[in-house]
């Protein structure tokens, strides 16, 4: 593959740690991987984040900057044969061996448990990269092995500093390329956080028409083929389009959408999760049974599988759809949660503090408890205050 013909992701993609944008709470000065590096002292890790926020990147990074032997492998495509080709590599081979998996939580059970020896023994560093929660798709040995580090979205300022990055490499082929503000804005919005979906949309404008216009980019974004990438962004893109489907009680919007992941092979227990999610989020109140359906869609999902499993998640869809919706619990936390942040662990009143022995009796612990009182149970600072309102039909 010639130089011109690798994707502009990859072209641009940094090589050492002052090279690497965003994720300056982890890679800024006196940060942990910044540490790590300049220790030389890596352990097995996992990155938790969403796509394009530069896990891959990341992880590469980390060897060139410590010169160890680098394999990577995506948990969608590889088995256990793969892994056990670079392990035997590892066993041999006078430098450390990082292994990258991608999309980690996509192996199974059998193929985590078939790495753990090798992770136990140092045979290899594994650096995992994952869009899903680790604590439920990576099993418990093999998560507490690794220290888990948290990506978060590209800021505004990282796409820019990416895309003028992007833009000085399509100017080795296309000499006179240009962009103005309005264009720039156009593809930090769209990018939404994902440094690859605005390279990918610069690279394409550029090589259609040489020129990145708001016209141009939106024309590009428009000629693109319709696919289902589980990886990628329309990955993402679908699950959206199905949730919002839900919160409109739009039952068709919401079996086409179902239909398109399930007919692309998605993961069922990912759809069902996001199920369980909604049902307390968006319908809550409104008729609580809705978590019960959807932890039984999910449950189903878990034990039964594909293809008998799409009709549950059918069922489900078109239940949770079609619900009433109240978000009057899940707001009502939002807010607590807000207080709990902003105000740090205020101290909660002696009479509901439990007191299990003579002394914190002595000092007014539980003094005074009613249990069934109508006074206001919060912290002092905050007494009195209303989390919970009631969802008013208009």
């Amino acid at each position: 593959m010639g130089l011109m013909d690798k994707p502009l992701a990859d072209l641009v993609r940094p090589k050492t740690l002052k090279e690497f944008v965003g994720q300056k709470h982890l890679v800024g000065k006196d940060k942990p991987i910044t540490l790590a590096i300049q220790r030389k002292q890596i352990h097995s890790m996992i990155f938790w984040g969403p796509p394009g926020s530069g896990k891959t990147t990341l992880a590469r990074v980390i060897a060139n900057e410590v010169g160890d032997m680098f394999f990577a492998l995506s948990a969608v495509s590889a088995g256990k044969d793969d892994v056990k080709k670079i392990v035997n590599s590892a066993s041999k081979s006078p430098k450390k061996v990082i292994l990258f998996l991608d999309e980690i939580h996509r192996f199974n059970k059998a193929q985590q448990d078939y790495l753990l020896p090798s992770v136990e023994d140092g045979t290899l560093t594994l650096i995992g990269a994952t869009t899903e929660n680790p604590s439920f798709e990576v099993i418990s040995p093999l998560l507490s092995r690794c220290q888990v580090f948290v990506l978060e979205s590209l800021s505004e300022e990282d796409l820019r500093e990416i895309i003028k990055r992007g833009l000085k490499e399509l100017r080795k082929q296309f000499k006179n390329l240009t962009i103005n503000k309005e264009a720039e804005d156009f593809l930090i919005e769209f990018a939404n956080g994902d440094a690859r979906q605005s390279l990918n949309l610069l690279e394409a404008t550029a090589r259609l028409y040489h020129k990145v216009t708001l016209d141009n980019l939106k024309n590009a974004l428009q000629s693109k083929f319709l696919r289902y990438d589980q990886v990628g962004e329309e990955h993402y893109d679908t699950i959206s389009a199905f949730i919002k489907s839900m919160r409109a009680s739009d039952a068709d919007a919401a079996l086409y959408y179902l239909a398109r992941m399930v007919d692309a092979g998605e993961d069922p227990v990912f759809i069902a999760r996001r199920m369980v999610v909604f049902a307390s989020e968006d319908i809550g109140m409104a008729q609580p049974t809705a978590l019960v359906v959807a932890n039984d869609v999910f449950r189903a999902c878990e034990t039964i599988g594909y293809p008998e499993c799409q009709e549950n998640l059918a069922h489900g869809a078109v239940y949770l759809a079609l619900a009433k919706k109240d978000r009057s619990a899940y707001d009502a936390y939002m807010k607590a949660l807000g207080d709990v942040k902003k105000y740090g662990n205020l101290p909660i009143p002696l009479k509901i503090r439990n007191a299990p022995t003579r002394l914190m009796k002595d000092l007014g612990y539980g003094k005074g408890y009613e249990k069934y009182s109508k006074e206001s149970l919060l912290p002092e600072k905050i007494k009195g205050k209303k989390y919970y309102q009631p969802y008013q039909v208009k």
